[in-house]
């Protein structure tokens, strides 16, 4: 009789629930290193991959469009330099084809982050491959890497910190550049957003500051131009006296 007590005051205790445990996500199996899949309409899916053995920071991509509507299945391959972050999917010249964004990061001395661009056409589901741009001279300035990639209002947005100084010495100014990238005729168009410089200007007083062009001049106190004017007066009576 006591130990059927025991149990059913056992079984009278409320059980602790945990938060729900989350969803696995299946690894892939080698020599597959990343997949992401982007629906960009019904039936239109475009599953994103990395692959290679050996070397983790050279490799190669694959875009595999699946046209379930007209069963049409295009493979869309190339070289990868680094590994791949994020993929990204928008329409920049709104002209119905879809565009495929693939960011990989390398792991040099500036964390570059480097795009491949394709535009797929609608008509024949074939990839046309675009040719992301170099950084100019002006966007370049202060450039150490830390890109940061997403779409907004349909365009390619690209953010990253600007710094002063170079290699060990270079450090933070607190700013960040920021450009949008459209698309016109396959070709990208690049414009500055953000408002920034690098070149920190110098405040008053400080040893850069630059000089003021009055204390290039040479100054008289009044004092010293009151004691000359007496000095020549004093001259002329003694003269005038001989």
């Amino acid at each position: 009789m006591a130990a059927v007590t025991m149990a059913g005051c056992g079984g009278n205790q409320p059980k602790t629930v945990g938060p729900p445990a989350k969803p696995k996500v299946p690894e892939l199996m080698k020599p597959f290193r990343y997949h992401k899949m982007i629906e960009v309409s019904p039936g239109q899916n475009y599953d994103v991959f990395s692959w290679g053995r050996g070397s983790q920071e050279a490799g190669a991509f694959m875009i595999l469009h699946s046209d379930s509507a007209a069963i049409k299945y295009t493979t869309t391959t190339g070289d990868l330099e680094g590994q791949i972050i994020d993929v990204y999917n928008s329409d920049m010249d709104v002209d119905g084809n879809p565009e495929i964004l693939i960011a990989a990061k390398s792991k040099d001395t500036i964390n570059r982050t480097s795009i491949y661009a394709f535009e797929f056409s609608n008509d024949n589901g074939k990839a046309n491959k675009l040719d992301f741009p170099k950084l100019n001279n002006s966007q370049r300035k202060g450039y150490r890497g830390d890109d940061n990639f997403y779409i907004r209002d349909g365009k390619l947005i690209r953010e990253f910190p600007i710094y002063k100084g170079s290699g060990k010495d270079a450090a933070s100014t607190g700013a960040k550049r920021q450009l949008e990238y459209g698309l016109s005729r396959n070709e990208f168009t690049v414009k500055q957003l953000s408002k920034d410089s690098v070149d920190v200007a110098p405040k008053a007083g400080t040893a850069n500051a630059a000089p003021n062009k009055q204390d290039d001049k040479p100054t008289t106190k009044k004092s010293e131009k009151k004691s000359s004017s007496k000095s020549n007066k004093k001259k002329k009576h003694k003269r005038h006296r001989e």
